[in-house]
């Protein structure tokens, strides 16, 4: 059926009067044991700065992202998280459908099933269509925009459109085995706490979040649902009545847990092992910034020996500039580059930057070729 055909039908319907309920741990099991180790990473074509750039019938470039797909499958990759976002669908909901489809096509071509991201907390909290920024100089990620806006998230006037965006998009791909997954909100956050999560939504994500489970799963989907902790605190089941309201609801309403770990591969084994005690299989979204000690060589093993499906953040060095580190907004790197790179994997031309990760991958995925 095709995905314009789908979305009439998800628009015209009334939704199911009970949705699907979150997947029991035995589910969860039987779903991800038949997966071969799912190795990833966070991608977005080294030409488009933002989530954007990159879908929007203007600038969505099929042959270049079907060369980067290629250079992912090379490493041995099954996977990719990618990121949505929730104006596309308001711009133009069956063209958006219909490149969602294109890209699942050329994914299939490379054996690679994708993690979408619908929403997201990080960095410029208002998006606008259209023509996107150039990257400012010397910054990490400086085009990056949230989803929904600051602006969206304050109106609960828009909240039947992104009802509809989720359900819309969900439900076009429910049943699709290209899918691996649904990841509903990436770092949902409430408060300015920091440069990347720039925004202060008066709690609206954290009553939100508990709405957007229930709106996905009323697409009824066949792949599994999840948003990855990535704050402070105790993740583990004695620890959790201390997290906070969107922490709660990310350990109850996923049917995979998820996470993200940016630190040391010790760091990254005590988070899975708080983790293990809840019997779902683990997702680590994003990991890998080499100055923080967070790297292939040390990080990925730790992910093989548990079982953890491993995303690293970034394959092909673009617009998003990441590989400057999160510091570059303290002191940007005008003139000069860091001395390693902190994301991706490939210099624009498809060199490794560093040809002993991809042997690496290689190596633990028993997959890919030179």
């Amino acid at each position: 059926m095709k995905p314009v055909t789908v979305l009439m039908l998800v628009l015209l319907a009334p939704l199911a009067a009970l949705a699907r309920p979150r997947w029991t741990p035995a589910q969860a099991a039987a779903w991800y044991r038949p997966q071969a180790w799912p190795v990833g990473c966070n991608f977005i074509p080294k030409d488009a700065i933002n989530q954007l750039e990159m879908w929007q019938a203007a600038t969505f470039d099929p042959r270049e992202i079907d060369w980067e797909l290629g250079l992912a499958e090379s490493c041995g990759m099954t996977t990719v998280r990618v990121f949505l976002q929730d104006q596309l669908w308001v711009q133009d909901a069956p063209g958006f459908l219909a490149r969602l489809s294109t890209f699942l096509d050329l994914a299939e071509r490379h054996h690679i099933h994708p993690l979408f991201v619908l929403f997201d907390s990080c960095w410029n909290p208002h998006p606008r269509l259209g023509p996107q920024p150039p990257p400012r100089p010397g910054l990490h990620n400086s085009g990056w925009v949230q989803s929904p806006g600051i602006d969206r998230l304050r109106q609960t006037a828009d909240y039947p459109e992104l009802k509809a965006y989720v359900v819309g998009v969900i439900g076009a791909f429910a049943r699709d085995e290209r899918v691996f997954g649904w990841d509903l909100w990436n770092e949902p956050q409430d408060t300015a706490g920091d440069a990347v999560h720039n925004t202060d939504s008066h709690g609206a994500v954290a009553a939100l979040l508990p709405q957007v489970f229930a709106w996905a799963r009323s697409a009824e989907p066949t792949q599994p649902l999840t948003s990855p902790l990535f704050d402070g605190g105790d993740w583990s089941p004695a620890g959790a009545a201390h997290l906070s309201a969107i922490a709660r609801t990310q350990l109850e309403q996923s049917d995979v847990i998820s996470f993200h770990n940016y630190g040391w591969p010790e760091e990254l084994e005590a988070r899975i092992t708080q983790l293990e005690a809840y019997g779902r299989p683990i997702l680590c979204t994003e990991y890998m910034a080499r100055s923080v000690g967070s790297t292939i060589d040390g990080c990925l093993p730790v992910g093989k020996r548990h079982g953890v499906a491993m995303y690293n953040w970034g394959l092909v060095e673009g617009k998003t500039q990441t590989r400057f580190p999160w510091d570059s907004y303290i002191c940007p790197y005008i003139g000069r580059e860091p001395a390693v790179w902190f994301h991706d994997l490939f210099h624009p031309d498809g060199t490794p930057y560093r040809a002993r990760e991809i042997e690496i991958l290689r190596e633990l995925t028993g997959r890919g070729s030179g």
